[in-house]
């Protein structure tokens, strides 16, 4: 029996769970609908009205946004972190490290990634973001997931530094 992993096999995935992804949507999409209805109902001076209608707008957006992103599963290969669209997160020889801390800079329920080189800024709300040589995974998504993604990523490395 042979334990070679063979390439675009899917050894992980972190998905947002039906229940975490809707109650965070739900959630953006509530205060966006509060703030849009105080707005109009409450007249305050034009400036603060204003100020709550792009306000509330903007959670609107960032809730559809999420509803978008959190459609999308990480999946871990031997090749490194991709979205199930194929988009590549972060090739394998590019991670320098992972970050599972409680003081660690991550998402909720999730971990972070050094990268030896930068990559461009992307954020999916609820599932992942990138900015420089950081990678955070996680915010709606379950934690046992992303522990198991974690841990299976940092058994890679190592497997990669010994060859």
């Amino acid at each position: 029996m042979t334990d070679e992993l063979k390439p675009g096999e899917v050894l992980a995935i972190v998905a947002a769970s039906g229940p975490r992804r809707w109650m965070g949507v739900g959630a953006m999409g509530t205060l966006g609908a509060i703030l849009i209805y105080f707005a109009f109902t409450t007249a305050p001076a034009f400036g603060w009205q204003l100020f709550l209608i792009v306000i509330g707008a903007g959670a609107l957006v960032l809730a559809d946004a999420t509803r978008r992103a959190t459609e999308n599963v990480i999946q871990l290969t031997p090749e490194g972190l991709q979205l199930s669209t194929g988009e590549v997160i972060a090739a394998l020889d590019q991670i320098e490290l992972v970050r599972r801390g409680m003081f660690d800079m991550k998402p909720s329920n999730g971990f972070a990634l050094k990268l030896k080189t930068p990559r461009t800024r992307r954020w999916q709300p609820g599932l992942w973001w990138a900015f420089g040589r950081r990678v955070g995974i996680g915010g709606v998504t379950p934690g046992s997931h992303s522990k198991t993604m974690a841990q299976m990523l940092e058994a890679l490395l190592v497997q990669n530094a010994a060859n």
